[in-house]
């Protein structure tokens, strides 16, 4: 009985199988190639698509922001006139702020950058936990924690996947 012999890019155990060691190797096996020399899978929505749908989420952000805005001033209230408005300014504030932050962002070194986000997530959360009445070294405080914490992810992350990046174009040089 004969039997196919393996071709690059495949393995005995199939044509999908992950083949150990090989991630992040370049094969150069044509334009549709990913990473691996393996095609990369298909992009079912178009570009147009993906640009919607990121900015209905950014959008559907700030109104739960708003939302919730709202719902801590209001203290269990009715909800008023009053309060919708100054749910909806919030939300206005909190996705012009983003929309600053991630242009400003966009031209900063790694530290710099994570520290201006920390920085965003750190005040908009502070914000939030200051209109539920505590007191405002608790604020301060809780704000400060979450922008470390933001912080220190995504200095994290930048440098990882810096590396990585940065690794792969030198062995390609």
């Amino acid at each position: 009985m004969a039997h196919a012999a393996p071709t690059p890019g495949t393995s005995p155990r199939g044509p999908f199988a992950r083949r150990p060691f090989a991630r992040g190797t370049s094969t150069g096996a044509g334009p549709g190639a990913g990473r691996t020399g393996r095609p990369a899978p298909p992009d079912v929505f178009g570009r147009r698509t993906h640009l919607l749908a990121k900015a209905a989420t950014l959008l559907a952000t700030a109104l739960v922001y708003g939302y919730w805005e709202a719902s801590i001033s209001r203290r269990g209230g009715p909800i008023t006139g009053w309060n919708l408005f100054a749910g909806f300014m919030t939300a206005l504030a909190f996705l012009v702020l983003y929309l600053v932050v991630r242009q400003i962002a966009r031209r900063l070194p790694r530290e710099p950058h994570a520290a201006l986000w920390g920085a965003f997530w750190g005040s908009a959360v502070g914000f939030l936990y200051s209109r539920s009445g505590v007191a405002m070294f608790t604020c301060v405080l809780m704000s400060l924690i979450v922008a470390a914490a933001v912080t220190g992810a995504l200095v994290y992350r930048y440098y990882t996947h810096g590396d990585a990046v940065e690794a792969r174009t030198a062995r390609t040089t």
